[in-house]
């Protein structure tokens, strides 16, 4: 699979949500539309849409796998090996955790957080 990491990232700046950018990066593998893509991840971004969440980027990036795979035990497994990536080189996978919200210091701006999830997942669909 050529890799969409940049595509990611320009649908972001774009006005795209961290979770839209992901999952309508993939929307063809996830087997929906564009526009469905869209509708799915608009609740999902800062982090669940309150900043106490996940990451909006993994969360597309978990919506994609789930619905690119008809195994579910994989799906969880490579959700959960996305997560542990994330984590690693991020310090957080919580959205203000990583904004910085509380302590001031950003550990990760969004585009990147859509690049390094889109990258895992990337990593995990050739896996597939």
């Amino acid at each position: 699979m050529k890799s969409r990491i940049s595509e990611a990232v320009e649908k972001k700046s774009r006005g795209y949500n961290c979770a839209q950018a992901l999952i309508c990066t993939y929307c063809d593998i996830a087997g929906i539309d564009e526009e469905t893509a869209r509708n799915l991840g608009s609740p999902f971004g800062l982090g669940m849409g309150n900043m106490e969440g996940t990451c909006g980027a993994i969360t597309g990036a978990g919506m994609v796998l789930g619905l690119a795979s008809d195994d579910r035990v994989k799906a969880i497994r490579g959700m959960k090996q996305i997560m542990a990536k994330f984590q690693l080189r991020n310090g957080a996978t919580q959205c203000k955790m990583l904004k910085g919200v509380d302590t001031g210091v950003v550990l990760r701006d969004c585009s990147d957080c859509v690049a390094d999830a889109a990258e895992f997942l990337e990593e995990q669909l050739e896996k597939e």
